[in-house]
């Protein structure tokens, strides 16, 4: 892999990190004591073998043992080539390694043409269940237009990212008084609560004023967003505004929704700021419960938030998240895995999501496949948000975060599930888009097939696919 990759002390951090002596480690490296003692000495270099071997037991750490381009093309063309997409034979790690040694242009061509593939394929996606739903490109409304640029921009914004960090790092523990001051000594806000007649409003803001009123009814958690969005809408607007408008959108609507979901974002990356969050979740395994509690946030922040630790060279798992109303509807999504969620409609009937949904409170976990072979494992959780009066029915709706089956060691979700042999829930995009001729639950065929109609057979869907 070009030149020798020496890492012994980013080895013996990981290991540290992971809690793991030299014994647990070795065994999960497939190594000897003394190997993997001269390897964190320096002694020898890390071989193509134990790299995969990283690769395969820390996905999450890999990035950062990589010390050299030969390394990094090697560990992206092993991910590459572990795609389900070339079959369940992989090529052994020493193959992978003379590839990336001995070829590196054509290893970094497969790289970049597996990834025009995926893009290709997530753009096919969309035109198929947008020409199905007769909502064609010049129609979509502004709400669409807004989720797909933070999908396209990877749901990361690194300029709100790091600003939104270093205002955190200025904020003494972070918690409502400590933003209630700032937006009092720096900007002459004053924050006041909203008269109980409008227990279901959540925010108001009279610029004339200089006030800040904030629902009677809210959480702590979510009072504190209040403050920090106004925060950091005061504090970074400019940066925001000259995102949105650069944004390529088709209407003012548009932009105005695209600078609102920016001050969403940076207010999450306020409370959240990157760096501990992400110390923070994989201490924790990624555990919700925990991180809400640690930083004051809800159960739905924190999940969004873990959606969005992108930032290159610091990346966390790659998760995908979404929430789902009672009716089916997805009502926010992003993914950074190759799990794609549909554009229109509701998601696979299969899905854990929707039986989250109906039981509040409990958290559900599944393992599930996608046609094309990848294996993720889920988490769901219902969750209902009081109105703060009687005559008003309060907000239903259920959350889910997922990662692939290869980070199951970094998900807390996932102990107690044998991600590999254990029998997956076969889920797809939707039933629009879904391959599979033998689902139970399919609502609709696959707009892309033909479907056959027996006369004389009746099965549980009425028709057959072709």
């Amino acid at each position: 892999m070009g030149r020798r990759l020496y890492a012994g002390q980013r080895l013996r951090a990981l290991r540290l990190r992971q809690g793991l002596g030299q014994g647990a480690m070795a065994g999960r490296l497939g190594v000897s004591v003394s190997y993997l003692s001269q390897l964190e000495n320096d002694d020898r270099p890390l071989t193509s073998s134990v790299l995969a071997a990283l690769g395969r037991q820390f996905p999450l750490d890999l990035e950062g043992l990589h010390a050299d381009d030969g390394a990094r093309r090697f560990a992206a063309t092993r991910a590459v080539l572990d795609d389900p997409l070339f079959g369940e034979a992989r090529l052994d790690a020493q193959a992978v390694a003379r590839l990336a040694e001995q070829q590196p242009e054509l290893a970094d061509r497969l790289v970049a043409l597996h990834a025009a593939y995926r893009a290709a394929e997530e753009r096919l996606q969309i035109l198929d269940e947008t020409i199905d739903t007769g909502a064609d490109q010049g129609g979509r409304l502004p709400w669409d237009e807004i989720r797909d640029w933070f999908h396209q921009a990877g749901n990361y914004i690194d300029l709100l990212d790091r600003r939104a960090e270093e205002l955190s790092g200025e904020l003494v523990g972070g918690s409502a008084d400590a933003l209630a001051e700032r937006l009092a000594a720096r900007h002459g806000v004053a924050v006041e609560e909203l008269a109980d007649i409008e227990a279901a409003a959540i925010r108001r803001f009279d610029a004339a004023r200089r006030v800040l009123m904030l629902g009677p009814a809210l959480p702590p958690e979510s009072r504190r967003f209040q403050l920090g969005w106004q925060l950091v809408a005061l504090e970074m607007g400019g940066e925001i505004a000259a995102i949105a408008d650069n944004a390529t959108l088709r209407s003012v609507e548009a932009r105005r929704l695209l600078a609102l979901g920016l001050t969403n974002y940076a207010a999450g990356a306020l409370l959240m700021p990157y760096e501990r969050f992400r110390s923070a979740a994989r201490a924790v395994r990624h555990d919700i419960d925990r991180l809400s509690r640690h930083f004051g946030v809800s159960f739905e922040q924190a999940c969004h938030r873990l959606s969005t630790l992108q930032r290159p060279g610091a990346r966390g798992i790659p998760f995908f998240f979404c929430r789902v109303d009672m009716a089916g509807n997805i009502t926010k999504r992003h993914s950074a895995t190759r799990l794609q969620f549909a554009r229109f409609g509701g998601a696979c009937p299969l899905w854990v999501v929707h039986d989250a949904a109906a039981i509040p409170d409990r958290v559900l976990v599944q393992l599930a496949e996608t046609p094309d072979g990848v294996r993720y494992v889920s988490m769901a959780k219902g969750l209902v948000k009081p109105s703060g009066r009687y005559d008003r029915s309060p907000r239903r709706y259920a959350v889910a975060l997922g990662c692939e089956a290869a980070h199951a060691r970094d998900f807390i979700y996932a102990d107690g599930l044998d991600v590999e042999r254990a029998r997956a829930t076969p889920i797809g995009v939707s039933c629009r888009l879904c391959p599979r001729p033998d689902c139970d639950q399919r609502a609709f065929p696959p707009a892309d097939r033909a479907i056959r109609i027996a006369p004389d057979r009746r099965d549980v869907v009425p028709y057959s696919i072709g």
